[in-house]
């Protein structure tokens, strides 16, 4: 038996046999469906929570709760996030360490592991996956020099991924950007990076990312780009290694979990990602060599 959010399609091998119960996304309908789950389970019964929290009531079977979302795992900032989705996450924070009983915690990466840790004082599982399907690229005509795959959460650094570009095209350099923002929710965002592109002559093209069209997104680009500041797993890193695209990301835990990175950064500095992009496609500069003191005096006077 699946219960599952009524907004989720399902893909088309999902096993005829499968009990799936649809459920409206609202306390009232999730109360209604934990109901009839707490009636249908028994003590042998494995109860895998996929969405982050536990069963608001209690049930016979083993819980496990698959926590994927760092900002319910540590008291981190919300600053930046609709007012709906910060309001949302604190009652979520809430749910979590109230309900989470004698539920075991599973987490995909032991950076997210040590944050569990730390800040629910609880042990937990650590177990990855990945989907099935990914496909290496196709090298005969790629639309893009580097994909971006994320939606738009501050956490995801956008803008300094963006003013990067901007450092880039400043020294002539204007490598291909794929985005796959969502048109709506990142309206923002969007407009913020159109504006940029115009004025700087960017090269930035948004794409639909739902996961039938990515890996032909994977596929028309030659590399990803990943500056985002924390993940708890980080899923396009393994899907483009899977679809054989080199990796520059973030200097940060939670990629090494997953991934050895062809570059990395400091995500913080739009500088450093620029740098990295430089790098990557074989333009180097060449650091600054500080003169010594007679010669510094003599460029001070010669500027005074």
């Amino acid at each position: 038996m699946a219960f599952i959010d009524a907004r989720m399609q399902l893909p088309e091998t999902t096993p005829s046999a499968l009990q799936v119960v649809r459920v409206a996304p609202s306390l009232r309908q999730r109360w209604n469906a934990e109901a009839q789950l707490s009636k249908a389970c028994y003590p042998q019964d494995v109860v895998l929570c996929f969405g982050n929290l536990p069963p608001l009531r209690e049930c016979s079977g083993k819980v496990f709760v698959y926590l994927q979302n760092r900002y319910l795992s540590a008291h981190r900032s919300l600053k930046g996030l609709p007012l709906k989705a910060q309001v949302r996450i604190h009652l979520e924070r809430l749910w979590l360490r109230r309900y989470l009983r004698d539920a075991t915690v599973i987490v995909q990466t032991e950076t997210m592991a040590n944050e569990v840790r730390q800040n629910l004082r609880r042990s937990c599982e650590v177990l990855p996956f990945a989907p099935n399907g990914m496909r290496a690229r196709d090298d005969r005509s790629p639309s893009f020099d580097f994909i971006y795959v994320a939606s738009g959460e501050p956490h995801k650094n956008h803008r300094k991924l963006i003013e990067a570009w901007g450092m880039l095209a400043q020294k002539g350099i204007r490598p291909s950007l794929c985005l796959t923002l969502d048109e709506s929710n990142d309206a923002l965002l969007l407009d913020w990076i159109r504006a940029r592109q115009a004025g700087e002559g960017l090269r930035i093209h948004n794409q639909k990312s739902d996961a039938a069209h990515m890996p032909a997104l994977y596929a028309q680009s030659r590399a990803l780009i990943f500056p985002s500041l924390f993940e708890s797993f980080g899923l396009p890193l393994i899907e483009a290694r899977a679809s054989g695209l080199p990796i520059l990301a973030s200097e940060l835990d939670y990629v090494r979990d997953v991934i050895e990175p062809d570059a990395s950064f400091d995500p913080s500095s739009a500088l450093s990602i620029s740098r990295a992009v430089m790098r990557y496609l074989g333009r180097f500069e060449v650091p600054q060599c500080p003169p010594v003191a007679t010669e510094f005096w003599q460029k001070l006077r010669g500027i005074a």
